[in-house]
C-alpha cells in the first residue's frame, strides 16, 4: 500500500540577476507551492509577487521566468514541459508559453523547480547549471548564430555532449516581437514573444547539465496504474503508432474536407490541392524520414524531415499549425517550401504560427492594394508565391527591409497601414490566430476572446470532439461527469459554456503541471483525468482529487487575468475579428458562420460561470478569495 506524504514539497527557485551577476537560491514553501504547482500557476505567481505595472516588456525589471513542476521528468509520457512566463512584448499581458524536450527533465534532475531571470547582462551571456553550479558565462562566440550552430559550440566549450540547451536565434537577439526560445533545436516555446524578452536580456541561452533521473515516489504504483496496467499495455502501443505516425500534421485533409481549414488569411476554409500539403504525403514524398520524441514518451509525435541541399534533418520538420501557417494561410502547396520554412524558424528562433499568419496577412494587403512591390522590398507577396516565403522568413528574423515591419507582428503592422488593414488582423489581443476557425468551433472562438494570453488552440479541447459519434467523454466520465453530445460542433448554448469553461481549468492545470497535452487530457488523449490522480499519487506520494486539480488551474487563469487588468486589458479587448462572424464563403463549409449577436451573449454566460465582473471582464473580489487569491487585493 503506498503511504502518502504528509506535506507537499517546497518549490526550489534559482535567481539569476544579469545586471549584478547575482546568482542565489530561495524556497517557496510547500503550503504555497500546492496552490501553484509548477508551470503556468508558479511563473504567473512569481511575476505578480513582484513585477510592477506598465513597464515595457523590453526592460530590464521584465522577469522571464522557466518553471517545471514536481511531476517533471517522471519516466513516463508526457511530464518533460517547460512553461516560460513573462510580460509578452505582443500582447503586452501576461506571457505563457510552453515546449518538451529533454531540457524540462534536465532541469529538474538538477534539483529546480524554476529559474526567475531579472535584469540585463551588460554583454551576450549564457546560463550554465550543473546541479549546486550555476554560472554566468560569455556568449559572444555565439550571439548571432542560428541554433545549430550555437548549440554545437556550446557543447565544444562545455566540453561533452549531456547538456541539453534552451536558447534564442538571431530573431531573439533582434527582438522580434513573436520570437521563441528553442531546445533540441525543434521545441518551441513559442508564443507570445518570450525569446525577444531573452533576447533584450542579452541572455543566449540556459545550458543544462544532465543529472540523475527523477525517482518516483512509488516506483511500482506508477508502473502498475500507468503502464503495465491492462488498459495501458493495449492503449500505448496503439496509440502511439496511430497519432506518433503522422502526428498532428494528418489534420490537413480532414479540416479541409470539412471546410474549415484557414485559408488565404482567414478569407476561406478550403484550398485546392491541400493534400499537397498534408502529414500523410510528406510520408509518401520519402521526405519525411523519421520521429523524434521527448523525454522517457513512447508516443514520438515529432517530424524528422530530410531534404538534401534544401532541409537538415536537425531542424525537425512541420507540424499541423505550421503546415497551415505557411501552407494554406498564405495559400502555397509547395510542401518543400514549408518545410525550408519551418527549419528557418527553428534556426532563427521564431513561432510559425504568428511568423506565417503575418506574411499570410501581408499578402492579403498586397492583393487589396495596401501594400506595393515599391514599398514592399521589390517583392511580390502575393498568394500563392511560395518563392517570397523563405525571403521573408529571413527578412523578419533579421529585421531587414520590410521585415522589420512584420517583425513587429500584424497588429501593428495593420495600426501602421491604416483602418483598411486592420480589418485583415485575425487574432485577438494582438496574437495571431492559429489554424482552428471559430466559425467551426464558436466554444475555442470564446477561448480565443478571453484567453489571457490571446488566441491560443491548447487552452481548451475543442467543440469538434462533443460532436463525434459515439461521444468520447462516455468513456472519461471520471471527468465532471461529462456533457450534452451535439449532432454539429457550431453549437453555442450554457452546455457548451459548461465545457469550455471546464475544459480551460483542466487546460491550465495541465500546463502547471508541466503535462504534455498530446498525452493528457480529458477526451482522445493517451490519459485521462483518473490517471494525472494517479500520477500525483504515485510519482509525487499527493492524494489530489478533479475538484483540486480544477481549482489550480481556474487560480491560474484568474491570475493572469488579474495581471492584464493591472495593464489596462479591459472587456473590450476580449472581441473577435470582424471576419470570424462572417459565412465562409466557398467549398464544404460554404455558409457556416456565427452568429455575431449570439456570441457575444454566450460571452456574457462565460464571464458569469467564471465568476468576472460582466462590465469589466475581469475577475470579482468574491472569486479571488473562492480561489485563495486575497493577496491579489492588497
Amino acid at each position: 500500500m503506498t503511504t502518502i506524504q504528509k506535506s507537499f514539497p517546497d518549490a526550489i527557485i534559482l535567481d539569476v540577476d544579469l545586471t549584478n551577476k547575482n546568482i542565489s537560491k530561495r524556497k517557496l514553501s510547500g503550503d504555497l507551492y500546492k496552490l501553484y504547482p509548477g508551470g503556468s500557476a508558479l511563473g504567473v505567481y512569481l511575476m505578480l509577487q513582484e513585477l510592477k505595472p506598465n513597464i515595457d516588456p523590453f526592460s530590464p525589471d521584465n522577469l522571464l521566468i522557466f518553471s517545471v513542476s514536481p511531476l517533471t521528468g517522471l519516466p513516463i509520457s508526457g511530464t518533460s514541459r517547460l512553461t516560460i512566463t513573462t510580460k509578452s512584448p505582443l500582447t503586452g499581458g501576461c506571457g505563457d508559453s510552453q515546449a518538451g524536450g529533454n531540457f524540462p527533465a534536465y532541469l529538474k534532475s538538477n534539483g529546480y523547480d524554476a529559474i526567475v531571470i531579472r535584469g540585463k547582462s551588460e554583454k551576450p551571456s549564457y546560463l550554465y547549471i550543473d546541479g549546486e553550479k550555476a554560472e554566468i558565462k560569455d556568449a559572444k562566440k555565439i550571439w548571432g548564430k542560428v541554433t545549430g550552430e550555437s548549440e554545437e559550440i556550446i557543447k565544444k566549450e562545455i566540453g561533452n555532449n549531456k547538456i541539453e540547451i534552451a536558447q534564442i536565434g538571431p530573431a531573439g537577439e533582434n527582438l522580434v516581437r513573436y520570437a521563441c526560445v528553442i531546445n533540441m533545436k525543434t521545441r518551441a516555446n513559442g508564443r507570445n514573444g518570450t525569446g525577444a524578452v531573452m533576447g533584450s536580456k542579452n541572455l543566449k541561452a540556459v545550458v543544462i547539465q544532465r543529472q540523475a533521473t527523477i525517482t518516483p515516489y512509488d516506483k511500482k504504483g506508477l508502473s502498475d496504474a500507468l503502464i503495465k496496467s491492462p488498459e495501458m499495455k493495449a492503449r500505448i502501443p496503439g496509440f502511439a503508432d496511430s497519432f506518433g505516425k503522422y502526428g498532428t500534421s494528418s489534420t490537413i485533409i480532414p479540416m479541409n474536407r470539412s471546410g474549415f481549414l484557414p485559408t488565404r488569411n482567414y478569407s476561406e476554409g478550403y484550398m485546392e490541392e491541400a493534400v499537397k500539403i498534408d502529414g500523410k504525403t510528406m510520408d509518401e514524398t520519402g521526405i519525411l524520414k523519421g520521429r523524434e520524441t521527448c523525454y522517457a514518451c513512447a508516443v514520438r509525435c515529432k517530424r524528422v524531415v530530410d531534404i538534401p541541399g534544401k532541409v537538415d534533418p536537425q531542424y525537425g520538420g512541420p507540424e499541423y499549425e505550421t503546415l497551415a501557417t505557411f501552407g494554406s494561410y498564405c495559400g502555397v502547396t509547395d510542401l518543400e517550401t514549408i518545410c525550408i520554412c519551418n527549419q528557418l524558424c527553428n534556426m532563427h528562433g521564431l513561432d510559425t504560427i504568428s511568423t506565417g499568419a503575418t506574411i499570410a496577412f501581408t499578402m492579403e494587403c498586397y492583393e487589396k492594394g495596401i501594400l506595393t512591390q515599391e514599398n514592399a522590398d521589390g517583392l511580390e507577396i502575393k498568394f500563392g508565391n511560395h518563392e517570397v516565403l523563405p525571403i521573408l522568413v529571413e527578412k523578419i528574423a533579421k529585421r531587414e527591409g520590410i521585415g522589420n515591419l512584420l517583425a513587429e507582428g500584424s497588429k501593428r503592422y495593420a495600426d501602421r497601414l491604416g483602418e483598411e488593414a486592420k480589418s485583415l488582423f485575425m487574432g485577438v489581443k494582438g496574437q495571431e490566430f492559429p489554424a482552428h476557425m471559430p466559425q467551426q468551433k464558436p466554444g475555442l472562438g470564446i477561448i480565443y476572446t478571453v484567453n489571457p494570453y490571446g488566441a491560443d488552440h491548447q487552452a481548451v479541447e475543442h467543440d469538434t470532439m462533443i460532436a463525434i459519434p459515439g461521444n468520447p467523454f462516455k468513456s472519461r466520465t471520471d471527468f465532471v461527469g461529462g456533457y450534452d453530445h451535439y449532432e454539429v460542433p457550431t453549437i453555442l448554448d450554457e452546455n457548451k459554456v459548461h465545457f469550455i469553461f471546464d475544459g480551460q481549468c483542466f487546460y491550465s492545470m495541465i500546463n502547471s503541471l508541466c503535462l504534455c497535452t498530446f498525452a493528457w487530457g480529458f477526451a482522445w488523449q493517451l490519459y485521462g483525468p483518473s490517471q494525472i490522480i494517479d500520477l500525483c499519487k504515485y510519482g509525487l506520494g499527493w492524494e489530489t482529487n478533479i475538484k483540486e486539480l480544477l481549482e489550480i488551474g481556474e487560480r491560474c487563469f484568474n491570475m493572469m487575468r488579474h495581471f492584464n487588468a493591472r495593464e489596462g486589458f479591459t472587456k473590450e479587448d476580449d472581441k473577435l475579428p470582424e471576419r470570424a462572424f462572417q459565412p465562409i464563403p466557398e467549398g464544404p463549409g460554404k455558409g457556416v458562420g456565427i452568429d455575431k449577436e449570439e456570441f457575444y451573449k454566450t460571452q456574457e454566460m462565460y464571464y458569469k460561470m467564471a465568476g468576472w465582473d460582466e462590465k469589466t471582464g475581469n475577475p470579482t473580489v468574491e472569486t479571488l478569495k473562492r480561489l485563495k487569491l486575497d493577496w491579489l487585493l492588497n
